[in-house]
């Protein structure tokens, strides 16, 4: 990537996202969820902060998933994918991650996100995906949100909050990897960098993949 790769817009789409907080990232990953439509952005907000605290406190684990390489990430939109079958495997984009490194640099962000951080975190992140999936935490996580869709008697039925797994990633990514914001800010100027002629700070990229 060269300077001249960033245009105007693009660099000051990139600044706006720059200013937000890393909640407000969150708020905006969930308003941009399918079956979120029309929710208090309230709401909203007190699910992203909840997921955020809830993915931070996450004490760190050693991933279990085998770790592979591939190229054609940018094409996917994709950083990193986890899979849980035929075995849990966590597959890194070697081109999406080059690109990530070179904007850190270009954008001056490195005293957020250290030489080597975003390999660490999109590996971090996708292990959290990977508790969520066949640990217990998954009930924790439900439980913290306070997302009720039935009372009976003393039976409570906690819903799923779509996207709450991914800013808890994030922010578990974002502690245990000592980053200094939240790897949704670098997702959201990667989508801008890679389309700066479609790059805006509405947008709510998802860079890591699901397949289960």
């Amino acid at each position: 990537m060269t300077a001249a790769l960033l245009d105007r817009a693009a660099r000051t789409a990139i600044s706006a996202l720059e200013a937000d907080d890393d909640v407000e990232f969150g708020v905006r990953l969930l308003a941009n969820t399918p079956t979120h439509e029309g929710r208090a952005p309230e709401l909203l907000r007190q699910w992203a902060r909840t997921a955020d605290a809830f993915g931070a406190a996450l004490p760190p684990v050693a991933p279990t998933a085998r770790v592979v390489e591939s190229d054609g990430g940018l094409a996917r939109g994709l950083l990193a994918r986890y899979t849980s079958r035929p075995a849990p495997t966590v597959e890194l984009f070697t081109d999406t991650l080059a690109l990530a490194e070179e904007l850190i640099d270009l954008l001056g962000w490195r005293h957020w996100y250290p030489a080597g951080s975003v390999r660490a975190a999109a590996i971090a992140h996708e292990a959290v995906h990977e508790r969520l999936h066949h640990g217990p935490a998954k009930k924790s996580l439900k439980r913290a949100l306070d997302h009720v869709v039935l009372r009976a008697g003393r039976h409570t039925l906690y819903g799923h909050v779509a996207g709450a797994d991914e800013i808890a990633a994030h922010a578990h990514a974002r502690t245990v990897c000592g980053l200094g914001r939240s790897p949704l800010l670098l997702t959201a100027a990667l989508a801008t960098a890679a389309e700066p002629q479609h790059g805006s700070a509405t947008r709510s990229p998802h860079p890591h993949g699901r397949e289960k």
